[in-house]
């Protein structure tokens, strides 16, 4: 997995939130941790928290934790709330129109497998919580 993805960065996030369910990080904290900037960690945990998966809290003693506990949060419901799809062909649009039938055509099929292929993807995310991979850091 790409290290710049928003998936790395909620998934490692996350994972770390999990394993001291009790203590708030800091937007600055996790951007030092993720190699990134503050920005972005409260844009995708912002994402996070529309989603019910992460509270913020503000103040000396603020930041992020987890909404519910880890049992009760898989790595579905992370990959499902960041909107960014793996499997996708970044080719519709106005910009990129099909005009020959043949491409047409091909664009529907790899759609469709790429459609399955999510799916089967997104079920296996949902067997496995954040509670497993905290476990698994922490052996």
């Amino acid at each position: 997995m790409k290290r710049n993805s928003k998936l790395s960065l909620a998934l490692h996030t996350l994972g770390h939130l999990a394993i001291d369910q009790d203590e708030p990080r800091t937007s600055a904290t996790i951007a030092r941790h993720n190699d990134t900037n503050d920005v972005v960690v409260r844009r995708v945990l912002g994402l996070l928290r529309k989603a019910g998966l992460v509270v913020s809290e503000k103040g000396h003693a603020g930041g992020w934790k987890l909404a519910r506990p880890a049992e009760e949060i898989t790595l579905a419901d992370i990959y499902l709330a960041l909107g960014e799809r793996f499997m996708r062909q970044d080719i519709k649009g106005e910009e990129n129109p099909a005009t020959c039938l043949i491409e047409r055509a091909v664009r529907e099929e790899v759609e469709g497998a790429l459609n399955e292929a999510e799916q089967v993807l997104v079920e296996k995310l949902r067997a496995t919580d954040l509670s497993k991979i905290a476990n698994q850091a922490n052996t």
